[in-house]
């Protein structure tokens, strides 16, 4: 009954940021529920936040120099499709996502746990959808929010499991000694979810692939909900 005190559009716009923010903060929480043996302190998850914020405008400058250099030199359409989709936009949004995570929690005292990894990682990740989210609701409305709510930022969680899983598995053997393996789990943390981030864009871009696409996104929700069930389950700390 206040509605005459806030112009139209704002109260429209406002309702298209709570559209964009609540599928995020409602998987963050997800996943900091399933972490069984030690929670997370909220000074360490806002500061996770507020990396993955950072990584989307991080990856949007790399993509807009990756696809400017992409145009001089690849007129192949299909060509073009795959290089953009894994080449650029994949690698420049999880290396991002990846540098802001190592950078903010390898060193951390509180990575304690291997489950923590996830946690970590899905915050940075849904850190990156929570802005990207909010930038595309703003411009194309109510209706993205709710297609992005059902596909883009699950899937950017679900990048975030399986790069969590890896980082936390990294973890383990850096405190282990054992470089070699670290170098290995720290350098799938990023190739893994690349190249699912490459095969989600590439799929969705396809024009006929609409079942295609549906059939990945419940095999990559299902496969993520099950990694975070057993990662919890078999949590343990870090010695």
């Amino acid at each position: 009954m206040f509605y005459f005190l806030f112009p139209s559009q704002m109260t429209y716009d406002f309702i298209l940021v709570i559209a964009a923010v609540v599928p995020a903060v409602f998987l963050m929480l997800k996943a900091y529920r399933s972490d069984r043996l030690e929670k997370e302190s909220p000074a360490i998850l806002w500061d996770l936040v507020k990396a993955g914020l950072l990584s989307s405008l991080m990856a949007l400058v790399a993509e807009r120099v990756l696809v400017f250099i992409l145009n001089l030199f690849v007129s192949d359409d299909r060509l073009y499709n795959i290089l953009l989709y894994f080449g650029v936009v994949a690698c420049a949004e999880e290396g991002a996502k990846y540098f802001m995570l190592t950078r903010h929690s390898w060193r951390s005292p509180e990575f304690d746990c291997q489950y923590d990894g996830i946690v970590y990682a899905v915050f940075v990740s849904l850190g990156f959808a929570l802005w990207e989210n909010v930038s595309y609701v703003m411009q194309y409305g109510f209706g993205t929010a709710i297609l992005r709510a059902l596909t883009a930022i699950p899937g950017h969680a679900c990048f975030g499991v399986f790069m969590g899983v890896f980082y936390g598995i990294a973890k383990k053997y850096d405190a282990r000694g054992v470089p070699e393996t670290t170098k290995t789990f720290r350098v799938l943390a990023f190739v893994v979810p690349a190249l699912l981030h490459g095969a989600y864009d590439y799929i969705a871009s396809m024009e006929r692939g609409t079942w295609f696409f549906v059939v990945f996104i419940a095999a990559l929700f299902a496969i993520s909900y099950m990694l975070v069930s057993r990662m919890s389950k078999n949590d343990q700390y870090i010695e």
